[in-house]
Parts: C-alpha cells; sequence; structure tokens
C-alpha cells in the first residue's frame, strides 16, 4: 500500500496496543514501525534500475526481517523507554503487529512481497487492492484524525481505533469477495469462448475494487479483458496482446532483461515504439483499457534508453486523465 496508508493503520494499531500506557506516543511509535519495511527505497541509490525494481520488497519484507525487526526494536524500546509502565511483552506486539501488517497488506497488490527471502525468491502478490485505494485507507485515516483531536484519556478514542482497524478489515474482506465473483467470471467466459484457462490473473483497476482486468497467458502471447461485478452482461471481449520474444534479441544489456523477465513472472510483452525498444510488465495492467482495449501498460521499461527509465513502475498511470475520462471510468464500473 502507500505510504501514507501504512502511517495511518500503524498509528490504530499503535494506539489499540499501548495507547493507554503511552499516550499518543504509541500512535507515532507504531506509524514509524509499520513504515519500517519500506527502508529498501535505500537500493535504488546502489542497485541498477532492473535490479532495484527485483530487490523491492524482498528482505525487508519477509517474514525473517518481521521477526528479527521486532526483536530488535522490541529490545532497544524497553531500554530507552524503561521507565514506561510497558513490558516487554507489549512492545514485542506494538511492533511485531505493525511489522506483520504491513508486509502482510501489500501482498494483497500487485507489486508482491518476498515472504521468504532470503531462502526463497518467490513473491506473495494476491492481486485484490489496487496500491492506492481511497475506500481501505479512508477508514484509519479518520480513526487517526479522531485520535489526534481527543485527549487521552476520552474514552471515545478506542471507537477511533476500532473503526479504523475494523472497517478497513471489512474492506479487505469485501475486495476478496469481489475478486473471488471476477475470477468465477473470468473462468466461465474462457471455457465458453475455448480459450485455455491453465494461466491467468486478475487485478483491480485504479483505486476501486469493482471493476478488474484480467490477464490470460496462451503460448505467445496474452487474452485482456474487463470485468465489473456490476456487470449486467458477464459476457467478456478479449484482445489480443502478443509476447514478441524475438525482439529480446536487440537488446544489448542481457543481465536486465533477465531481471525484468524474473519481475514480470511470465506476464510481459515487447514492443517497437517510436524506434525505441519496450519491455511490458503486464501484472500492473493498462492506462485506461477499459476505455481503449489497445491501451498501453501502466509499466514499461526502455530497453535502449535505461537513463529515461526513472520511477518505471505505474508511469503515465494517470496520464491524460480528465473530465472525460474519469466519466467514462465510472460508467463502465456502473456495468455494461
Amino acid at each position: 500500500m502507500d505510504s501514507l496508508t501504512h502511517i495511518v493503520l500503524g498509528a490504530c494499531i499503535g494506539e489499540a496496543v499501548a495507547g493507554k500506557k503511552l499516550g499518543k506516543k504509541a500512535m507515532l511509535l507504531g506509524a514509524i514501525a509499520q513504515s519500517l519495511p519500506d527502508i529498501d527505497f535505500v537500493t535504488a541509490f546502489f542497485l541498477s534500475d532492473t535490479q532495484d525494481i527485483v530487490a523491492h520488497r524482498g528482505i525487508t519484507h519477509s517474514l525473517l526481517f518481521i521477526v528479527v525487526g521486532t526483536l530488535v526494536l522490541s529490545f532497544l524500546s524497553d531500554k530507552i523507554f524503561h521507565k514506561t509502565p510497558l513490558s516487554y511483552k507489549s512492545w514485542f506486539l506494538l511492533f511485531g503487529i505493525n511489522l506483520f501488517v504491513h508486509v502482510f497488506i501489500d501482498s494483497f497488490n500487485a507489486y508482491g512481497t518476498g515472504w521468504f527471502e532470503p531462502f526463497s525468491h518467490r513473491r506473495f502478490s494476491f492481486n485484490v487492492l489496487f496500491v492506492i485505494d481511497p475506500f481501505f485507507s479512508i477508514w484509519p485515516f479518520l480513526g487517526v484524525l479522531g485520535l489526534l483531536i481527543l485527549r487521552r484519556h476520552d474514552r471515545r478514542r478506542k471507537r477511533c481505533w476500532e473503526i479504523g482497524i475494523g472497517m478497513s478489515v471489512l474492506y479487505l474482506g469485501y475486495a476478496i469477495t469481489n475478486k473471488l465473483q471476477a475470477d468465477k467470471v473470468v473462468r466461465e467466459n474462457l471455457a465458453a469462448q475455448h480459450i485455455p484457462a491453465d494461466h491467468y490473473f486478475t487485478i483491480p483497476t485504479i483505486m476501486n475494487t469493482w471493476l478488474w482486468e484480467a490477464v490470460v497467458r496462451k503460448d505467445n502471447g496474452y487474452y485482456i479483458a474487463y470485468h465489473s461485478v456490476f456487470d449486467r452482461n458477464e459476457q467478456m471481449n478479449f484482445t489480443w496482446f502478443p509476447r514478441q520474444d524475438s525482439l529480446l534479441e536487440l537488446v544489448e544489456n542481457k543481465e536486465e532483461v533477465k531481471d525484468l523477465q524474473v519481475f514480470a513472472n511470465g506476464y510481459y510483452t515487447l514492443e517497437r515504439r517510436n524506434d525505441t525498444l519496450i519491455f511490458n510488465v503486464l501484472r500492473f495492467g493498462q492506462i485506461a483499457g477499459w476505455e481503449n482495449p489497445a491501451a498501453p501498460f501502466a509499466f514499461y521499461y526502455y530497453c535502449d534508453r535505461p537513463e529515461a527509465n526513472n520511477l518505471v513502475v505505474q508511469r503515465g498511470r494517470f496520464k491524460g486523465w480528465d473530465l472525460k475520462r474519469t466519466r467514462s471510468f465510472i460508467r463502465r464500473i456502473k456495468g455494461n
């Protein structure tokens, strides 16, 4: 999830675990702990672009990091704040829950997390939530807002963190239900259209959990289509995208390509655009593909212009986004 979501969610958890004894300091420590796994941004300073892409959400989003981080933070806090009436067990819960929740929630995005790093490089991504989902984040934000306003011993503080955490959990459950429904419709369409369904995934479109994109891998390319949970006509119109592996021969930096292939996890295409060779990672969807079936992908990498690859993830996601596109997006969510 985005950094702001981790901060407010961590603050709510901090209040729930230690607010009565630490006051608002518990919110601050919870927000810091919840943000700690994203310290891996520093790898961008000494790794290449493609190496950094693969490394992000790796070791700092692993179970090993949760255990070690919890033990170290609990030990240091117990020594530094030895005059506070907080037990070591409470410190352990404060940091352990926040680190675990960060890693767990990030696993519901398309990027994925390396739970078992450094022993296994497999990434876990459930593709349930868009990385920025205001309907998930608004509840802990409102909870923190209330906690900042209310006095330390106000009984209503409990209600604030209960809403902040509880409503987010309920929304996550609702998003999972929508995904299961979307997957069911996709499988039915693939069977009806005689398209093999051995390898496919669904991801939510931008900032919502109602409109889903389906990407189906077949032989030397992919079928892509969209489904809204409010669709009355559940027939999906798939668009074909060839992989074009032959273009890999034109890439000079082979190590760069290997990194991108690992990151793409088998879902990528190559194309020539204005004499530039582009590597598309399909795991992050298209840019307004519901509006234009042939729309470009949100993650693309310039294979012959590495200096132009800053912030390659979600690049151009909001390009051309205006009132007309917003209306088109809302209409598609409402169903066909």
